[in-house]
């Protein structure tokens, strides 16, 4: 029977069914649904689905891979029980996972009535939705099901979005999308004030500053100022809030003022912060899923920071503004899963770094970057195809080059935590060339600058979960070189401290779902101990 028809809530709202190579989308959604606050004036309501909620969360994502034998597991078995809808994400490599089809199949089988929904992340309808979603329509024929379309040609990510949530709440799309659209509207108005001002007072330097050309330097100067401001200052802050709409409409404003200025006989500093700025809205871009525009914004960037740097090849800015160029491209090419054209573009970025090393080789903020240059190709040559001499060469100069800033800067939770990572990516390039005694010592390296972070920043969870994670891998390497007593040992003190921290905020269900994983892995080390001992 229906726990809803029973008047009991389910645990979960959805459970979100998808293939692991669709991971990185399966974990957006998943955030981005439990970071949805429904709208003020929705909330409460009854709908046939129940009281809509004043939000949605918790939502069930599973990350793990299921078994060799291919059954489901009895966390994912309960949470299909315990979940209020099912949302599939639809993609070619769903269709094609047999996993997708067993948590659709056994959803059905529990909860005839509960809706099932349709993500659609990739590919065209036929070959995304798996043939367990196409249902038999009057003729016979399998009818695609109705889809929230997250392609750019088809709902788009927002509407998509509310797609979804109106699904899992049980309310009309149209009146979701005009409360959503009233609520942003009223959210926005604060931060835009700010933002206002600043477009007004550009626009009123900019007149000013065509009304006088013996003034027009500067009024330049001024205007680019504001320019600056927009880029640090103003920023930061729409960030922190997440207001890429806003950050977007400033920056475009921001770009106009350099479309109504002669570009060629703008000064080479004024064309560095055009690039700067074409670097921030392509960033903007990445965070929306737009990944041509980003392309198209880090491009034009590039030209720019190239043709200044062939202008002035020994000038330090010069340098670092073509370097960032540099990355970003490098960077959409990594997550389009191009590797070779991320691999040139990412020696170029190394390349560029050492120039500046080798200028100033006492620089901190230089060798940081030359550092987080051999972290990209670290990072490409452990991916597929792994390349484990590669990454192990790049990964130990990563950490030789951090190594040496942090030498030559105060010490700050910062550049400790930027040596743990190194530490950490150490350790698997170690793993991969199956040097395990030397992976632990990373590891052990790592948990070394972690707990005094941890001690001075106590509040700080996202260095807690780096430590846990840190245990983890080290228990995977006690347990491969038969010290089981160590490996359950790290593994207790993980759970200790994931309990720690569930404590603090029981609402979290990342937490609760890492805590799951932690005891089986204890409880599989347990058993194979025990095995052993038999």
């Amino acid at each position: 029977m229906d726990d809803l028809g029973e008047g009991r809530a389910p645990r979960y709202r959805a459970f979100i069914s998808y293939s692991h190579v669709d991971g990185r989308f399966g974990r957006r959604l998943h955030r981005r649904l439990e970071r949805y606050a429904v709208p003020r004036r929705l909330a409460g309501r009854v709908t046939a689905r129940g009281a809509v909620p004043g939000r949605i969360a918790p939502i069930f994502r599973d990350r793990e891979e299921l078994s060799a034998s291919g059954d489901l597991t009895a966390e994912v078995r309960a949470a299909l029980a315990e979940s209020g809808c099912l949302i599939v994400v639809c993609s070619p490599h769903a269709a094609a996972s047999p996993w997708v089809a067993r948590e659709v199949e056994l959803f059905r089988s529990l909860h005839p009535d509960r809706p099932v929904l349709a993500a659609l992340a990739a590919g065209a309808p036929p070959e995304a939705f798996p043939d367990c979603l196409r249902l038999p329509g009057a003729d016979g024929v399998a009818v695609e099901p109705l889809a929230a379309d997250f392609r750019p040609e088809g709902d788009g990510e927002r509407l998509a979005l509310l797609k979804l949530v109106a699904g899992i709440v049980g309310v009309g799309l149209d009146e979701l999308v005009q409360r959503d659209a009233q609520r942003r509207l009223r959210a926005v108005t604060a931060v835009t004030g700010v933002a206002l001002a600043a477009m007004l007072a550009m626009g009123a330097l900019t007149i000013f500053a065509l009304t006088s050309r013996t003034e027009a330097r500067e009024q330049r100067t001024e205007a680019e100022a504001l320019v600056e401001f927009m880029l640090t200052d103003l920023r930061t802050p729409l960030k922190e809030v997440g207001r890429l709409d806003i950050l977007t409409a400033v920056n475009t404003r921001a770009l106009a003022y350099y479309g109504d200025q002669d570009l060629a006989h703008l000064p080479p500093d004024s064309l560095e912060r055009r690039a700067r700025l074409l670097h921030a809205m392509g960033e903007d871009d990445l965070k929306r899923g737009d990944l041509e525009a980003a392309l198209g914004k880090f491009a034009e960037a590039a030209r720019t920071t190239g043709a200044l740097l062939a202008a002035e090849p020994d000038k330090a800015d010069r340098i670092w503004a073509h370097a960032q160029s540099q990355y970003w491209l490098g960077y959409v090419d990594y997550l389009r899963g191009r590797p070779a054209p991320a691999t040139r573009a990412w020696r170029t970025y190394r390349a560029l770094a050492g120039r500046l090393v080798a200028q100033a080789p006492e620089n901190p903020k230089y060798l940081r970057e030359a550092a987080y240059a051999e972290g990209n190709l670290c990072t490409l040559a452990l991916s597929s195809p792994p390349d484990p001499v590669r990454a192990l060469r790049a990964c130990g100069e990563g950490l030789r080059l951090m190594q040496a800033a942090a030498a030559r800067m105060r010490p700050g939770w910062e550049i400790a935590a930027d040596l743990a990572n190194r530490h950490a990516w150490l350790a698997d390039a170690y793993r991969a060339n199956r040097n395990e005694a030397a992976a632990r010592a990373e590891r052990l390296a790592e948990g070394a600058l972690l707990t005094p972070l941890i001690a001075a920043a106590p509040k700080n969870m996202s260095l807690r979960e780096r430590w846990i994670a840190s245990q983890r891998a080290l228990a995977s390497i006690e347990y491969r070189a038969s010290r089981i007593p160590q490996a359950q040992e790290r593994l207790r003190q993980a759970i200790s401290a994931i309990d720690a921290m569930i404590a603090l905020d029981p609402a979290n269900r990342d937490w609760a779902q890492q805590r799951v994983r932690l005891q089986e892995n204890l409880e599989l080390v347990s058993r194979k101990n025990r095995e052993a001992r038999d």
